[in-house]
Parts: structure tokens; C-alpha cells; sequence
């Protein structure tokens, strides 16, 4: 029987080609790159990108990495572009037009309004004497050999190479610039990693009528009412000042009411509490929160919010970190 030829195969052969035009992009690579990196550096204003069909497509893509990796970047239609949209850029922009032959109608079009306007103009093209290249400042050559489709005709090794050199152009920039995890979480507030490295403990701490404040002197049938009363799962006991100093938890009135029977009901709190308990301060990285629940010696459900003066002001439960989207449930 014949050999037959899979989808598998077809794959493969399609992965290993875009795969192989990418290291011999990566090893052409010049000074251009250098340029175009130092260009955007000095952009005072956006980096706008425009790109006609697939390589709009593109640049919609190379915009969202520029913007999310601290470059600020908009996406501009050639064809809007013609009808008004180039009011859009500025002298402080630079702009970055995405054409493989470099001869696109509408990337044409809007040439010599870019070059006017823009303050700089990149051209990404597989075609080094293209109208694009003659017209940029800069120019990154993305020309692969042959596309993968079979047919020489489907755009897919060239828009492989144009939004792989759009990635490398963005975090090549974003290395430059020293933008790190604190930077990249402030735009990224709503992902985990923006919840670990912006949420606060007084984010997401419980506040007011959900604290059960006592006085060390008030009895335990006391502190359990205030206990019902805020929902919550141990009251935090005070001193004459207000100041912190024990917490009266489930396992604690337990252990009275064992050692007491009923009487342990009237003992005062002072007398069943636990002293100096774990606590945490308004201000603490919520994740750091975190990792006094998981490794601390001491199991722990609940931790005490305290002020500068010692005063409880909050409480933390590893229940609150798990809705803030800090811990997973079956972490």
C-alpha cells in the first residue's frame, strides 16, 4: 500500500518551515532593529500602527503587545485614515506601516501623510525596494523565501515572520525601558498577576459592623454574641486603650467551656483568650497576606488588621484572598 500523507505530516512540514524562516530572520538581523528600537524609545507621544487585511490584523496584534508591555500604541486604519483618521497622529508620534509586498493601494495612499505627520516612520516588508521601504526612516525586513501554502499564494510564513518581529520589536523595547512585573500588573489589574502585586490588605480586609470588638473583661458569652452579630470567626480583645491584645477564636471557647462546662460561659475573656495574636498591617501586599496562612507555624484562619497604635481596624480571612482572586479555591 502507498504511503499516505496525514494532516499530521502536512503540519509538521508547515511548522518546520514558518519555524526555519524565523531563525534565518532571527540571524539576519542588523542595526535596523537596533534603530527602530531606539526610535520608539524616543517617541514622545504613541506608536501608531497601520497595516491593510492580514497585516492589519498584525499590527492590531503588535499594538496590543506595544500597549501592554508599557509602549503606548494605536491601531490605524489606512483605509479610515484616507476619510479623516489621520488626525489621529501627531509630531510626537512615530508611525509603523505593516505591508509584506510594500506596495499595498492603501498603505500607498497614506504615505506622504505619514511622513508628514508622524515624527518618524517604520516600514515592516518583505520587499527591501518597495515604495514603503523608500519612504521609511527605518525599515525591518521580514521577507521569507516561500510561503507555506502549497500553493505559494495563502500569506502564512510571511505573516508568521511579521508578527513574530512585532513581538521581538515590543519586548526588545520593553527590556529597555526596565518595565517589570510592578509596571506590567498596573496595566494589567484585572489578571492574577495585577491582583497579586496591586491588591492591598485593605483591599480586601473586612471592616466595621464584620469585626467583633470586646474588652479583655467582658465575659465569653459576650464575645460570642459579638462573634454572631459580626459574622465573623473569633473576636478581637482590647485593653482599657483599645489596643490589641488577643483574639477569642471558636477553638478557644471551646477549650473554656470543656475545661468550665457552662460556667465557662461568665469567665472573662482575658482568662480564655489567646494572647498576642498573628497580625497584619492595611498596607501589606495582599499575597504576602497570603503566605503568613500558608507557612506559618501556627494554623491560622483569620488574621488581625492592626494601626500604628495596635488597634485592630480589620480582619483577614483566607476566605477574602480566595473572592480577590489571590489564592485558588483548592490552593
Amino acid at each position: 500500500m502507498p504511503n499516505l500523507v496525514t494532516p499530521r505530516d502536512h503540519a509538521r512540514r508547515v511548522l518546520h518551515e514558518e519555524a526555519d524562516a524565523l531563525r534565518l530572520m532571527a540571524d539576519r538581523l542588523d542595526s535596523s532593529f537596533d534603530d527602530a528600537c531606539e526610535m520608539v524609545l524616543r517617541t514622545k507621544g504613541r506608536v501608531v500602527v497601520t497595516g491593510m487585511g492580514k497585516s492589519g490584523n498584525i499590527g492590531r496584534k503588535v499594538v496590543g503587545t506595544l500597549a501592554s508591555t508599557g509602549t503606548p500604541a494605536l491601531f490605524l486604519h489606512p483605509g479610515e485614515a484616507l476619510h479623516g483618521d489621520l488626525g489621529m497622529v501627531t509630531g510626537d508620534d512615530t508611525a509603523l506601516a505593516i505591508s509584506y509586498s510594500g506596495e499595498t493601494d492603501e498603505i500607498r495612499a497614506i504615505l506622504p501623510s505619514l511622513r508628514r505627520r508622524a515624527a518618524f516612520l517604520i516600514g515592516m516588508t518583505g520587499n527591501p525596494v518597495s515604495t514603503l521601504a523608500e519612504t521609511s526612516d527605518i525599515v525591518l525586513n521580514v521577507a521569507v523565501l516561500r510561503e507555506a501554502c502549497p500553493l505559494g499564494l495563502a500569506p502564512t510564513t510571511s505573516t508568521t515572520a511579521m508578527i513574530a518581529l512585532g513581538d521581538a520589536l515590543a519586548i526588545a523595547v520593553m527590556e529597555a525601558r526596565g518595565f517589570g512585573k510592578t509596571e506590567y500588573a498596573a496595566l494589567h489589574p484585572a489578571g492574577s498577576l495585577g491582583r497579586r502585586l496591586l491588591l492591598r490588605v485593605a483591599d480586601v480586609m473586612r471592616t466595621g459592623d464584620q469585626i467583633a470588638i470586646v474588652s479583655e473583661s467582658a465575659t465569653v458569652q459576650a464575645a460570642l454574641f459579638a462573634i454572631t452579630r459580626a459574622g465573623a470567626g473569633l473576636a478581637c480583645v482590647v485593653d482599657d486603650v483599645g489596643k490589641l491584645v488577643g483574639v477569642l477564636s471558636d477553638g478557644d471557647t471551646r477549650r473554656c467551656l470543656t475545661r468550665l462546662g457552662g460556667d465557662g460561659l461568665n469567665v472573662a475573656v482575658r482568662d480564655a483568650m489567646t494572647p498576642a495574636p498573628r497580625t497584619t498591617v492595611a498596607d501589606r501586599l495582599a499575597v504576602e497576606a497570603l503566605d503568613r496562612f500558608e507557612h506559618d507555624s501556627v494554623k491560622i484562619g483569620d488574621l488581625v488588621v492592626t494601626d500604628g497604635n495596635g488597634k485592630p481596624i480589620g480582619i483577614l480571612t483566607l476566605k477574602d484572598l480566595v473572592r480577590a482572586g489571590i489564592v485558588l479555591p483548592d490552593a
